[in-house]
């Protein structure tokens, strides 16, 4: 038997790739002989550098001739004459390449405008206690039985190599930032929290280049905080976190490679929460957000600029000696 061509689609953020990776580990776990593709945003293509059965990572430049690029995508997937494509995302520009792929089947969530031309279509609900990774497993229903998985990603060698100098001794992760605001834990509060985290311990502020300034003014003095922001690439970050005594961050990308790396994991939610179905999924995890029952929470399913009533108070309202509590390691 010929094995299946099977093509995925995600070209959101960097945190709906991570959790697309639950969907290839599945496709993998009951098709082993299949050839899996996947479609990504230029940028996020890193994250499968030495992935062990992805066959390829097609990109699609959103900001580099953002209509080009994907007609040039569009003709390269009708060639691959896939037998199954598997469409994670619910806009219009990957519907076209969905629905005009050539594949002999295609599936995505009915929120899509085109999902009227696929061959499989299935609702994408926000419901407590179902996951992202859990919507996405619908979309597998006709192509294989196989059970859930967890997402995950792949450091390589060289990866461990290059932070092994930093894990001499037990170090603490702290991911301080967020592109949206109100998901951000403010800075005051994450000083707190360095302050209250055992000083023997190295704490290591992970992010972008443009989160460097932020992080720089948390380490301010202490010398036993270090400002990692813009030096590691995704898969080294992953690879630092999988080995901390705990990681502290947002409802960000950062709790995502956590969950593909099976890190532990403190989850900070402000304005979100974590019933949309984007949580931490690591074994050891935590989930931290205010006790108190605002009429305004949540305000949005990814965040604001600046808190809408102007008061923050599903930041402000967190007690920062609590998260220390929670996640102490003996």
């Amino acid at each position: 038997m010929v094995p299946k061509q099977i093509l995925v689609i995600q070209t959101a953020f960097i945190g709906d790739v991570i959790l697309a990776t639950s969907l290839l580990e599945t496709l993998h776990l009951g098709l082993p002989d299949a050839g899996i593709d996947i479609v990504v945003r230029k940028g996020n293509e890193a994250l499968f550098r030495e992935h062990p059965f992805l066959r390829n990572v097609l990109v699609w430049d959103k900001k580099g001739g953002k209509y080009k690029s994907l007609f040039r995508l569009l003709r390269h997937i009708r060639r691959q004459r896939y037998d199954h494509v598997v469409n994670l995302q619910r806009y219009g520009a990957t519907g076209l390449l969905t629905a005009f792929s050539g594949a002999g089947s295609t599936a995505g969530f009915d929120k899509n405008p085109l999902s009227f031309l696929f061959s499989r279509r299935y609702p994408h609900r926000f419901e407590e206690g179902v996951h992202e990774t859990d919507r996405n497993y619908l979309l597998a229903g006709g192509i294989t039985d196989a059970a859930l998985q967890q997402p995950k990603l792949y450091p390589g060698e060289n990866d461990y190599q290059s932070i092994s100098h930093l894990q001499q001794i037990p170090y603490y992760c702290i991911a301080p930032t967020s592109v949206w605001f109100t998901k951000q834990f403010p800075p005051e509060q994450w000083r707190r929290l360095i302050d209250l985290l055992p000083p023997q311990h190295p704490v290591y502020l992970l992010g972008g280049p443009a989160d460097t300034a932020v992080a720089e003014k948390l380490a301010d003095s202490r010398s036993h905080v270090v400002n990692l922001c813009g030096k590691l690439s995704l898969l080294q970050s992953a690879a630092l976190m999988q080995g901390a005594l705990m990681n502290y961050v947002n409802d960000s990308a950062p709790m995502h490679l956590c969950s593909a790396v099976n890190a532990p994991v403190c989850a900070v939610y402000c304005s979100t929460v974590p019933e949309f179905g984007y949580g931490p999924l690591s074994d050891r995890s935590f989930v931290i957000q205010t006790p108190e029952a605002l009429p305004c929470r949540p305000c949005g399913i990814h965040g604001h600029k600046a808190c809408p009533e102007g008061h923050f108070r599903c930041a402000t309202g967190i007690d920062t000696g609590r998260i220390a509590a929670l996640t102490a390691v003996s």
